[in-house]
C-alpha cells in the first residue's frame, strides 16, 4: 500500500473512529467492569470479519487476530495494545458526549486509545498486503488492576489463546504536554515502577493536656514522613531517580484527644531494580526505627506495583524510523529523561521486545492542555488519525 493510499484509507475512517471514541466516553467503565466497552470492541471486530477471543483477564479482555496475507506461519507477529478502563472521577467538561456514568470518566484517554486501535484494525483490513501477523490487544484494568499481567498469564503473547507468539509489541498514550502532530519515546526506562505502602504508627492514646501519660503517634508519624524524604537525597545515587510521597495521613477524632494510632499511605517510584529494593528496605527501617525511638511501634504493609516500562532498543529504533517517515523527523522527540508515572504495559516489556510511546494532544495554539487524571481532561480527537497512522505503519512495516 502506498503512503497516499494509506493516508486516504485513514482519512476516510477517522469519522467512524471519532464516533466510537465519543460513544466510549459517554459510557466509561472502571477496571474489570468494562462490559459494555468490551462489547463495542467485539462488535467492531466482528463487523470487520476479524477473528477474536473475548472473556480474557477476568472477563473483559479481547484479542483480535489478523494473519499476514502471505505465509502467516512464517511471518513475524506484531502486537498492538490499547487499554479500555476509566477512572473514578466526576467529569467537569460540559461536552456533548460527557460521561453519563456518575463518578466515572475517561480521564486518562483510554477511550482515545481504544478508538485508535479499532481504527487501525479497520485500516489493516483494507490493506492489500500484510507481511506481518497482527495481534490486537484490547486490555482491561490498566489503572491499578494489573490487566496486562492477567492477559500475559492467560497466554495473550505466546499464541496459546489466538494466533502466533508475539515478536514485537507496541502501545501508545496520549500526552497533554506534547503538541499535536508529534510523538515521543526513549530507549530504556520510560515510566517508573510503582509501589505502595501503608504504615500504621501505634502509640498510646490519652488526654491532650497530659501527653506525658501517652505516647503520641502524631509527631512520631510526622518525623517518619520527614525521614522518608531523606531516602531520595541521602540513600539514592544522585544520578538515579526516585520519588517517595506520603499522600494520605489519618489519625485522631478530636482536638483534645491523643489517638492510639496514625495511618500513613504513600507511593514509591523507581527506575532501577536495586533502587527499588533499597527503597523498600529504607522505608521499613526508617518507620520502624523512628517509632521504636519514641516508644511506639510501626507496622508496614508493602504492595508491589507495576514494574518499570523499559523500551527495547531494536523495537524503539524501529518505531523512530517509521514515525520519522510518517510525521517528519522534526516531529519525533527522543526523550532525554523518563517520567515517574507508571504503566502496566511494563508486563509486555518484560516478556517480548516492546516499545511504548506518547502522542501529542496539546493544540499548537495553546500553551497548556488539561492534565491526565483530572476532571477537565478530554482526549483530543485530532490525535486519532495520527495514532492510527503510526499503529498501522508499525503493523505493516518491515521487521
Amino acid at each position: 500500500m502506498s503512503t497516499d493510499q494509506l493516508q486516504k484509507h485513514i482519512t476516510d475512517l477517522v469519522p467512524h473512529a471519532v464516533s466510537i471514541r465519543h460513544e466510549l466516553h459517554r459510557h466509561p467503565e472502571l477496571g474489570h467492569k468494562e462490559v459494555r466497552t468490551s462489547e463495542v470492541v467485539q462488535r467492531e471486530l466482528g463487523e470487520l470479519g476479524i477473528d477474536y477471543k473475548a472473556g480474557l483477564a477476568h472477563g473483559t479482555g479481547v484479542l483480535g487476530w489478523l494473519p499476514a496475507t502471505d505465509n502467516p506461519v512464517s511471518a513475524p507477529t506484531i502486537a498492538l495494545r490499547a487499554d479500555m478502563d476509566a477512572l473514578p472521577i466526576t467529569e467537569n467538561t460540559s461536552l456533548e458526549y460527557a460521561s453519563q456514568n456518575p463518578g466515572v470518566m475517561h480521564a486518562c484517554g483510554h477511550d482515545g486509545h481504544t478508538a485508535i486501535l479499532l481504527g487501525t484494525a479497520r485500516a489493516l483490513v483494507q490493506a492489500e498486503c500484510r507481511t506481518n501477523n497482527v495481534l490486537l490487544i484490547h486490555q482491561p484494568a490498566e489503572e491499578g488492576g494489573f490487566g496486562a499481567q492477567l492477559l500475559c498469564e492467560d497466554g495473550a503473547l505466546d499464541g496459546t489463546v489466538i494466533g502466533k507468539p508475539v515478536d514485537l509489541c507496541y502501545g501508545l498514550h496520549g500526552w497533554p504536554d506534547i503538541e499535536i502532530g508529534k510523538a515521543a519515546t526513549r530507549v530504556g526506562a520510560l515510566l517508573a515502577a510503582t509501589d505502595e505502602f501503608d504504615i500504621i504508627v501505634r502509640g498510646k492514646g490519652g488526654h491532650a493536656a497530659y501527653p506525658h501519660f501517652a505516647i503520641d503517634p502524631i509527631p512520631i508519624a510526622a518525623q517518619i514522613v520527614m525521614g522518608l524524604q531523606k531516602i531520595c537525597s541521602r540513600s539514592t545515587r544522585p544520578t538515579d531517580s526516585m520519588v517517595v510521597t506520603v499522600g494520605h495521613i489519618a489519625g485522631g477524632d478530636a482536638r483534645n484527644v491523643i489517638p492510639d494510632e496514625v495511618l500513613l499511605q504513600g507511593t514509591m517510584r523507581t527506575l532501577e531494580p536495586d533502587t527499588r529494593t533499597m527503597g523498600e528496605r529504607r522505608i521499613r527501617e526508617i518507620a520502624d526505627g523512628i517509632a521504636r525511638a519514641h516508644g511506639a511501634e510501626a507496622s508496614i504493609k508493602w504492595t508491589r506495583g507495576y514494574p518499570v516500562t523499559r523500551n527495547d532498543k531494536n523495537a524503539t529504533d524501529r518505531f523512530w524510523s517509521i514515525a520519522e517517515r510518517a510525521l517528519g523527523a522534526q516531529n519525533v522527540i527522543h526523550r532525554e529523561h523518563p517520567t515517574l508515572g507508571g504503566e502496566d504495559f511494563s508486563f509486555y516489556c518484560e516478556r517480548v521486545a516492546s516499545c511504548f510511546f506518547f502522542i501529542g494532544l496539546r493544540p499548537g495554539d495553546r500553551e497548556t492542555y488539561p492534565k491526565l487524571h483530572t476532571a477537565g481532561f478530554d482526549f483530543n480527537d485530532e490525535a486519532i488519525p495520527i495514532g492510527i497512522s503510526l499503529m498501522t505503519r508499525l503493523a505493516l512495516g518491515a521487521v
